[in-house]
């Protein structure tokens, strides 16, 4: 889809407000005109029929009404444009955000989180000077000129020819000017999407830049991208201060020319051009009328020049936007279908092969099965296809071959929401949000009540350390759980599974980089969640997973040996390998 294509289609989402926009403008020009008549009228009696102020006071009772109804329509207009041009920014914003969720972890894995960042933000708050400021201005740079014509040309048909032959010399320039300022822009706002994706880099990964002495070269390559950005930047201004220096010096030759004709013509009584036609004069409160008119004919032209840079930024917001909505989302069945009501998840893979790259197989006709309350761990060395697996079971990437059963359906035909609904997730590194623990825990389930919240932080071996902060499960917590230990987090994150209290648990490691205090309150909260549940362990640590009731073995994205900690020790293969090595570093 083309950009314009694009940035039209999103107008339906500002409803009415931008035609409202677009009539408070034109009455506005319509009351211009009536108010243009009265100051002529009210010139012309004062100068020529020598009338006092008092016999024009009712003339001038109506421009002040004009003047305070022609405010308070610019006020409507404003206001109707801007209203529209919000709703347009909540309705592209709600639809990338939902379309980015739709994609998934796979794709922001493979794209910078500044520059994601900045289309969400900048990029969208872009679009706004392009509907609430150039889509009225282009509406009213075509009715406003031709409205005043169609006054003009009855009283003045040369004035009129005048203005005709005039006005779109500035359209044109502004479009033959404005499209190397499209092209730099485009460019600008690459160099910002570059720039602020480099320095959320540099933010994030601070603590690791001081450590290895890195911090001043990092800073050295932000003043460089920073100067490029500025150069890019100052490219834009100059030939947007060109673009208006050339609308406001045809504008004004225009004005200039239109009064050179009009004077001349009020001192004699007949104008000679050899060659065509002998033109008649024109009095003064007709002269006088169009010369006030002539103005406000160029300026909705003008007004849009200067409101042109609006859409240049909306196109290269636009381009950044597209690309994310045009990604193709993983496909899904037309007709997806629950699973029912199982007490029990149990899952299997048949022969499932996935790819993240052509020639590269995470699994290579991968074939197991977890029985409905069974606990299974994962192991094997880096690379494996661990991570693949869970990725796979969470829904958030689809085989490429093969098939996975749950509750004995296909995976690919249940509807993602609802089998997402009987899973509980435990990471390695928990996600907690900037807000409160009470809301972090009931992530899951909004509507918990705080009795739920407290029995699932006591079974999670939270309740303890949360019960004793000063404001309890209304404590706030920083953005990634800032303020709380590492064990602490991963007992949060414990309580939200509790509180879900779904049929299929999923632990990727969730004892990684603990103390053996914290550890060993994580895992008395492991125990208690498995019982009753269908658990998938991924171990990056063997000792993690002596307890489970069955280790899968994976090698080079196929399951090589199964069984329990014991009967795969004694088997004196790849597990043995692993634990002795396991053991040998500890």
């Amino acid at each position: 889809m083309s950009i314009p294509s694009w940035l039209n289609g999103q107008k339906r989402y500002a409803g009415h407000h931008l035609s409202l926009a677009v009539a408070a403008g034109v009455l506005s020009g319509i009351l211009l005109i009536i108010q243009a008549w009265g100051i002529a009228h009210i010139m012309n009696a004062v100068i020529f029929d020598r009338a006092g102020l008092s016999l024009l006071q009712g003339w001038l009772w109506v421009l002040l009404a004009l003047f305070a109804a022609r405010a308070l329509l610019a006020w409507l207009g404003e206001q109707s444009a801007f209203r529209g041009a919000a709703r347009v920014k909540v309705v592209v914003r709600d639809e990338v955000y939902r379309h980015l969720q739709a994609l998934g972890p796979r794709y922001l894995a493979g794209e910078r989180t500044g520059a994601l960042a900045e289309a969400l933000t900048k990029g969208i708050e872009d679009l706004e000077a392009y509907f609430a400021k150039f889509l009225p201005a282009l509406s009213l740079s075509a009715l406003l000129p031709l409205t005043i014509l169609a006054v003009v040309f009855p009283l003045d048909w040369l004035s009129g020819l005048v203005m005709l032959l005039t006005a779109p010399l500035i359209p044109l320039f502004m479009v033959l000017i404005g499209k190397g300022a499209e092209r730099l822009n485009q460019e600008q706002w690459k160099e910002l999407a570059r720039m602020g994706a480099h320095f959320l880099d540099v933010i994030q990964g601070l603590t690791t830049l001081k450590l290895f002495n890195a911090s001043r070269r990092e800073s050295e390559l932000i003043a460089r991208i920073s100067d490029d950005y500025r150069m890019s930047t100052m490219k834009v201004l100059r030939v947007a201060f060109l673009s208006s220096a050339v609308l406001e010096f045809f504008s004004t030759v225009s004005i200039a020319v239109l009064a050179v004709f009009i004077g001349f013509r009020l001192y004699q009584v007949e104008l000679p051009i050899p060659g065509w036609v002998v033109l008649p004069k024109i009095g003064f409160f007709y002269g006088f009328l169009i010369l006030l008119l002539a103005p406000e004919l160029y300026l909705p032209l003008r007004n849009l020049g200067t409101h042109y840079h609006g859409r240049m930024e909306a196109i290269a917001a636009a381009e950044r936007l597209i690309e994310i909505l045009e990604t193709p989302l993983p496909a899904r069945p037309s007709r997806a279908g629950g699973l029912g009501s199982p007490e029990r998840v149990g899952v299997r893979f048949k022969e499932v092969h996935f790819a993240y790259e052509p020639g590269r197989e995470a699994l290579a006709g991968t074939t197991f099965d977890i029985r409905p309350g069974e606990r299974v761990a994962l192991a094997g060395p880096s690379g494996a296809g661990k991570t693949t697996v869970i990725n796979l079971v969470l829904g958030f990437i689809r085989p490429d071959r093969g098939s996975i059963l749950v509750a004995g359906q296909d995976l690919a035909q249940v509807d993602i929401e609802d089998w997402r609904r009987r899973l509980a997730w435990v990471p390695q590194t928990p996600r907690l949000f900037m807000g409160t623990l009470l809301d972090n825990i009931r992530l899951g389930m909004p509507e918990a009540d705080l009795d739920a919240v407290r029995e699932a932080a006591k079974r999670a071996y939270a309740a303890d350390f949360i019960e004793a902060l000063p404001d309890a499960y209304a404590t706030r917590v920083g953005e990634g759980g800032a303020g709380l230990s590492g064990g602490q987090t991963q007992r949060v994150a414990l309580a939200r599974a509790f509180l879900r209290d779904a049929p299929l648990v999923i632990l990727d490691e969730a004892t990684a980089n603990l103390d053996p205090e914290s550890e060993t309150l994580v895992q008395a909260g492991i125990a208690g969640l498995a019982q009753g549940r269908t658990l998938l362990m991924v171990a990056h640590r063997l000792r993690t997973v002596q307890s489970a009731d069955r280790i899968l073995v994976l090698d080079g994205g196929v399951v090589v040996e199964s069984g329990t900690h014991q009967e795969l020790l004694q088997a004196r293969r790849l597990y043995r390998e692993m634990v002795g090595a396991y053991e040998g570093v500890a």
